[in-house]
Parts: structure tokens; sequence; C-alpha cells
């Protein structure tokens, strides 16, 4: 009888010292022991772990998306520029790139190459006439207009592959084009008259 109540008292006291030296996990997401009341939410320290892999992955993408953006933007910016030789009357050849969408024309005048252009591309004038050496390179080129024609009838040493400067405009599939600057330039305007650079 004694030692049955001492059987009880001893898992009493078993199962109080198990209770109040063992950690639980309180229902309102903190740690209770016997030592220590930690109020900090126990998923706290996961999440900013994830939240910190998280901006560290974005991060990394950002810096990844805008290196290759730019990457993108440097390929495509040397994709529209078009490598274009002139060859001057005394047969010297210069070799410029030109961007797509610009006219022989103003591409001359920006590198200093001496084609006329006394209209400044109004196709009023045989001055920027140039001369196509390659006839597939030529067969690429948009037909001319009358007004162009009109104005080729008027150019000094005409050929069947003629054109006018501000009417030949960089695509890329005029990649490698290569033109001839006439010796002479009629204008019945103002003879002699070279316009400054655009």
């Amino acid at each position: 009888m004694q030692n049955s109540k001492v059987a009880r008292v001893g898992a009493s006291i078993v199962k109080h010292l198990c209770t109040r030296n063992c950690t639980s996990l309180c229902g309102v997401g903190y740690i209770r022991s016997a030592r220590y009341h930690y109020k900090q939410p126990l998923f706290q320290h996961h999440s900013f772990t994830k939240l910190y892999k998280g901006a560290m992955i974005e991060k990394h993408n950002f810096l990844s998306t805008m290196t290759t953006n730019n990457t993108t933007k440097e390929r495509s910016e040397q994709e529209q520029a078009i490598s274009v030789t002139f060859i001057d009357k005394d047969g010297e050849e210069k070799l410029i790139k030109v961007p797509v969408g610009m006219s022989m024309l103003e591409a001359a005048h920006e590198n200093d190459i001496e084609l006329e252009g006394a209209c400044e591309g109004s196709i009023a004038c045989s001055t920027c006439h140039v001369i196509v050496m390659d006839v597939e390179q030529y067969n690429k080129l948009e037909d001319p207009t009358d007004e162009e024609n009109d104005m080729l009838d008027l150019a000094f040493g005409l050929t069947e592959t003629s054109r006018l400067g501000c009417q030949v405009i960089a695509k890329p599939e005029l990649d490698g084009i290569r033109l001839a600057i006439p010796a002479a330039t009629r204008n019945f305007a103002v003879d002699g008259y070279v316009p400054k650079p655009h």
C-alpha cells in the first residue's frame, strides 16, 4: 500500500518534471520552456531565409537580364550598320559604316567624302550621282522614281547602274556595297557648289 502511494507520487513528480523541462510548441507560434520564453514566431527565421534567398535570386535574375539586354542592344546596334565603300575620282577607296535608314549622301557628308548634293537630297539635281559597282547590289535597290530618272538624265558619266546618292538608303541586304563617285558633276543651278555637311 505504501509502495503504491510512493509509486504514484514518483510518477507525478516525473510527469511534472517532464512537463516543466521539456520544450514544447505552443499553438500561438512561440517556443516555451522552463527557463526561456521566446515570443519570436517559429517561422520567422525560416521565412527570412527564404526571403533573403528570394531577394538574391531576384537580384541575380535582374543583373542577368540587364547583361543580356545590354549585349542584345550592342549586337543590334552593330547589325543595324552596314559597310559601304566609296571610291573617289582618283580611285582611292574609303570604307565606312552607315546606319540602316541613312542615305548614302548623308553618310558621305558625315564622313567627309566629297559627294556634292547641291539640292540637299530634294531630287532637284544630279550632283550626288554615284555608280553602284556590283550589278547584284544594284538589283537590291528600290526602283528609281520618275523624278530620280529625270535628274539622272542630266548626270555626268551616266551608266546602267547609276543612282542618286540621296535615294540609296542603307538596308541590311546592301552590306558591302561599293559606290564610285564620278570624276565630274553637272549642276546647272550652282556649278561647283559643295554644301556643308548636315
